[in-house]
Parts: structure tokens; C-alpha cells; sequence
């Protein structure tokens, strides 16, 4: 058995076909079939069930195949101990973030150690919570910045600071001049340009407006930030980001809603079995550091 075979047998199952799994891997399908023979002849089983309309996992299978991807994942770190550089002039790290941190937290955090470490190479995605925590499972990433709360057995979760909700508008909307907080049963009233569904924060304003029996009028669902503060600049519509987002945006307003949104906090997210680079571990120790710059309550720092 060599690691090609592994590495094919995943692919055509990934596949569940062996053209299309050739065409992955960029050999022929004869070479591929040929090599999943021999992995299958020096186990003495076989692997795959090539009778149906689509080729699957046997029984036996299933089981290669899970440690099959397991010794791939551990090879992989194996190989990134090795090139690790631990003055930090080069190295990688994979990095994912959910949506609401991109307008006010990824940027800066990630300014500041690109300028203390101007080697390493950066890969910053943005994703929903559940799809992080899945991939830091994976070994598809080295951290993720999301929020506390219950997570998958084998994500750890450091919390840096606290984050406060606040209804946004645009600075010309009645709202913005309101003179108290806006009661919370005002929103059923109120047209909302939201996030969608699949991220944490839409999940915690929706779990939030339930528990206060409100209904909301939501006229527009986005899946980025940005496009969600580039609609409520201008339109009559409100939206619910952190409060520190209007602080980049001077023509945005938070205005308070009673009772308040609750906070949540923020948590920087890692495998807890997975080897950590130097530079997840100094980003990791920034992150820390920079925390209280990011916790912006009410008569808290800015």
C-alpha cells in the first residue's frame, strides 16, 4: 500500500465514479482502477461496490476510508511541522471568520500581524460557524474566529471579548433621532434587511425577536455584511450588526432597543488535538492581546 493508493481510493469515493475521479486526479481511469485493484488485492478485501449505478463503499470500505482520511490529515501536519519556521519569516496559516467580524474586526486584526510578520502567508475565508468548526475538524483550517457556546467535541474555544448587537439605520433615518431606545415590539413595524438563515448571528436576532413574540418584516436577506450596510445607507430599511460596525461607517447609526439585544461572546476556535505553527500560535497570542480594543460595550473602551 503507498499513499497514492489512499489518495485514489478517497477520490473515487468522493466521486462515486471512476471517470470523473480520474479526471480529479489527473490520470487515466484505467491507471486508477488498476491501482484501486491492488490496494484491494494486498488487503483482501473489497473496497468498493461497483455494480450499482455509481460506484460506493463497501461495508469494509467505510472503515479504510475513515483511516485512510485520518492518516492523510496527519500527514499533512506532519508536513507543515516541518517547514515551520519558528522566527516566524515564513510560514502559513489558515484562517476563517463569520460574516459580521469582516466590518470591524478582520481587517485591523489581520493588519496588525501582517506588519510583525510580513512572511507568512495568509489564507483568510469567511464562513458560517458550523462550516468553520467542520473544517478545523478536518484539519482544513488552522483557526476560526466565531462565537462561544456549544461546539463540536473536538473544536477548543479561547474567548477574547464580548460583542454587542445594535439596530442599524441609515444617519437620515427617523430612528436615528430617536431620543430613548426603540421598544422592541417597534421592529414588527419596521421593514429589516437581514442576514440569511445559515449564519450564527440571523439564528441569534431571529432566537431573539421570537422570545419578544415580535414578527419581523424582513424585506431583503444578504450573506455579507458589506452588502447589508451598502443597502441600509440607502434605503429606509434597518438591519442588527454589531455596534461597532457604525464606527467605520459615519453615515450608519446604532440605536439602543429595549429590552437591549443580548450579547454574545466572541471565541478565537482551533482543533484541540492539532498541531499548532508558530504562526497560528503568535497569531493566536495577538489575537488575546488585541481582544479588549475589539470589546466595545457601552462604557467600555473604544
Amino acid at each position: 500500500m503507498e499513499l497514492r493508493h489512499l489518495r485514489y481510493l478517497l477520490a473515487v469515493a468522493e466521486h462515486a465514479n471512476f471517470t470523473r475521479a480520474a479526471e480529479a486526479l489527473h490520470v487515466s481511469q484505467p491507471t486508477l482502477s488498476q491501482q484501486i485493484k491492488q490496494l484491494e488485492g494486498s488487503l483482501h478485501v473489497q473496497l468498493l461496490d461497483r455494480s450499482g449505478r455509481t460506484v460506493r463503499l463497501t461495508d469494509a470500505g467505510q472503515a479504510y476510508a475513515h483511516y485512510a482520511r485520518r492518516a492523510l490529515r496527519d500527514l499533512a501536519a506532519a508536513e507543515r511541522a516541518v517547514r515551520d519556521v519558528k522566527d516566524l519569516s515564513r510560514g502559513t496559516l489558515r484562517l476563517a471568520v463569520t460574516p459580521t467580524f469582516t466590518a470591524y474586526l478582520t481587517g485591523p486584526l489581520i493588519g496588525d500581524f501582517h506588519a510583525r510578520h510580513p512572511g507568512i502567508s495568509l489564507d483568510v475565508r469567511e464562513m458560517a460557524q458550523e462550516r468553520i468548526e467542520s473544517e478545523l475538524a478536518a484539519d482544513q483550517l488552522d483557526l476560526g474566529i466565531a462565537f462561544g457556546g456549544a461546539h463540536l467535541p473536538t473544536v477548543t474555544a479561547t474567548t477574547l471579548f464580548t460583542e454587542h448587537l445594535g439596530l442599524v439605520v441609515a444617519s437620515d433615518h427617523p430612528y436615528a433621532a430617536h431620543s430613548g431606545p426603540i421598544p422592541v415590539r417597534a421592529l414588527g413595524d419596521q421593514q429589516l434587511a437581514l442576514l440569511s438563515g445559515d449564519f450564527a448571528t440571523r439564528q441569534h436576532i431571529d432566537r431573539f425577536l421570537s422570545d419578544h413574540r415580535v414578527r419581523p418584516r424582513i424585506a431583503i436577506e444578504a450573506n455579507s455584511v458589506s452588502a447589508l450596510v451598502a443597502i441600509v445607507q440607502r434605503t429606509s430599511l434597518a438591519t442588527v450588526l454589531p455596534d461597532a460596525t457604525t464606527r467605520e461607517h459615519p453615515h450608519l447609526r446604532s440605536v439602543p432597543v429595549d429590552p437591549p439585544l443580548p450579547s454574545r461572546a466572541v471565541a478565537l476556535l482551533r482543533r484541540d488535538t492539532a498541531y499548532q505553527s508558530a504562526a497560528a500560535r503568535s497569531f493566536s497570542d495577538l489575537a488575546r492581546h488585541r481582544a479588549h480594543t475589539f470589546d466595545h460595550t457601552p462604557d467600555g473602551p473604544a
